[in-house]
């Protein structure tokens, strides 16, 4: 379930765009400024509005720290923002002093992107506050920005509707055409997916655009190899041009906002609707999660933001995450013996396991030795494929009566993380583990075996709040089981 916690009515004309921090709210408008609520009981900060653009401001974003807001406009500017006091810290001004439609921070900081009217794009460093490089789309303009949790790559969109990889060196990679009548939005999901036909991990990407579209895409690139978008489906819903999107904080919700005025929220990995919204009476402009609460934040032309509050029992107890743990091998029925064998293309030794009685708990005592004296399974390849299947039963159905998704596991120690970083391969390992891999002297990415181009490990902060998010709910399971 849903609940409406707050709507906030305090900008003057069109809300467009919002963002979270682990501590504030804020939203931007068409009356040139910025708002900051805190998450605590959603009053206004002291100091807030902030004022400083000439123009409508059109997007507004955190630093990973939360310590610095970046605010854009069509006055030419990107603005960053103490957000402790409330002062300018710098005014950031587009080469070409074309409106500056969209602004992102790197996932450490590091770099800050600004997407202009007139198709260029700047990469800032916001240490030293000044140009670091900057390009440019063929065509039309640039609205939407999101980097990939690596840091090292961005996606931009365009008003033409193409998606543009770019990395950090802004050198152009990829390029794709996505939605016909042009990008409005695009987000990606912190966490990395596997690919089940190849074994391969990739970052989620959304995309929504003027076509009325979500679209869902796997992103994945090696080292010296590029970078390419793996169109995954398309999500439906909407009966007009879809103008937001954005993951939750774990990767399992994709929201969206339309000129429908609803509010659509999709489960990622089954494309099912979720529950779908409708309190704003115009267009849906922005939304946005939490990074690590159960909340979500819409915005609208009829200039409010609604602030929305997640049931985190309804919440977990469809998602795949937190379901409770399924019934143990050992517990299996014949019939389920059955099933099983049908689904590992084991059809034929269905009736066998049946004549000897072969449950759960019999399965899993079975040896090749069993297999041949008692079962009369005589060749020896579909003997080894039994014992495999077995084995990798064993193992999956361990993981999941602990429910520790494969996500949270690292790849090299298969252990839940504890301190996940982000390597330069764009996979999450545990600290520990990874500085151990380098100080072996060992330069190639564990996952892809490619040279690494860089050493650097950044905290993925994203993920270790899932995780933690993960461990409380399990714990609040344990305590009532």
């Amino acid at each position: 379930m849903m609940k409406l916690i707050y709507t906030l009515a305090d900008h003057s004309d069109d809300v467009n765009y919002c963002a979270l921090s682990s501590s504030c709210l804020a939203t931007c408008s068409m009356d040139k400024t910025i708002r900051l609520y805190s998450l605590n009981n959603f009053s206004e900060l002291s100091y807030s509005p902030l004022r400083g653009h000439t123009y409508a401001v059109h997007c507004c974003c955190f630093s990973s720290s939360g310590n610095i807001l970046a605010s854009c406009s069509t006055d030419g500017t990107t603005v960053l923002w103490d957000t402790q006091n409330g002062q300018r810290l710098a005014v950031l001004e587009q080469p070409s002093d074309s409106p500056v439609r969209v602004c992102q921070f790197s996932p450490d900081s590091t770099y800050l992107v600004s997407g202009a009217a007139d198709g260029t794009v700047v990469l800032w460093n916001v240490e030293s506050l000044r140009l670091y490089r900057s390009g440019s789309v063929k065509d039309g303009s640039l609205v939407a920005c999101a980097f990939a949790p690596n840091g090292n790559f961005f996606v931009t969109g365009s008003s033409c509707g193409d998606l543009t990889i770019w990395d950090d060196k802004m050198r152009c990679l990829y390029n794709e055409k996505a939605h016909d009548l042009g990008v409005t939005c695009c987000d990606f999901s912190s966490l990395p997916v596997s690919d089940g036909e190849q074994g391969s991990r990739y970052f989620r990407m959304a995309s929504c655009g003027q076509d009325n579209q979500i679209k869902l895409w796997l992103f994945s690139f090696a080292d010296y190899l590029g970078a390419e978008l793996k169109y995954k489906c398309t999500l439906s819903g909407h009966s007009a041009p879809v103008l937001a999107c954005a993951f939750s904080y774990d990767g399992q919700m994709l929201v969206s906002g339309s000129v429908d005025k609803s509010v659509i929220i999709h489960e990622t990995k089954t494309g099912n609707i979720l529950h779908t919204l409708t309190r704003h009476t115009r267009y849906v402009t922005t939304c946005a999660f939490a990074p690590d609460a159960l909340l979500l934040a819409t915005g609208s032309m009829d200039k409010t933001v609604n602030v929305w509050q997640f049931d985190p029992d309804q919440h977990f107890a469809g998602s795949g995450l937190e379901d409770k743990p399924k019934m143990s091998v050992e517990n299996w029925s014949e019939e389920e013996v059955s099933a099983w064998l049908c689904a590992q293309g084991l059809k034929d030794l269905v009736e066998c396991f049946k004549t000897n009685n072969i449950d759960g708990k019999e399965l899993l005592s079975l040896t090749k030795e069993s297999l041949t004296s008692d079962l009369k399974i005589e060749s020896l390849g579909l003997r080894s494929k039994v014992i495999r299947k077995i084995e990798e039963l064993s193992i999956k159905m361990d993981s999941v009566s602990v429910g520790i998704p494969d996500e949270f596991l690292c790849p090299i120690t298969r252990e839940l993380m504890k301190d996940p970083i982000i390597a330069s391969d764009g996979y999450s390992y545990e600290k520990e583990a990874m500085e151990n891999w380098i100080s072996n002297k060992r330069r190639s990415s564990p996952m892809t075996n490619l040279p690494l181009q860089s050493l650097v490990l950044t905290p993925n902060r994203t993920l270790k709040m899932a995780i933690s998010r993960w461990l409380e709910t399990q714990q609040k399971y344990n305590e009532t089981t």
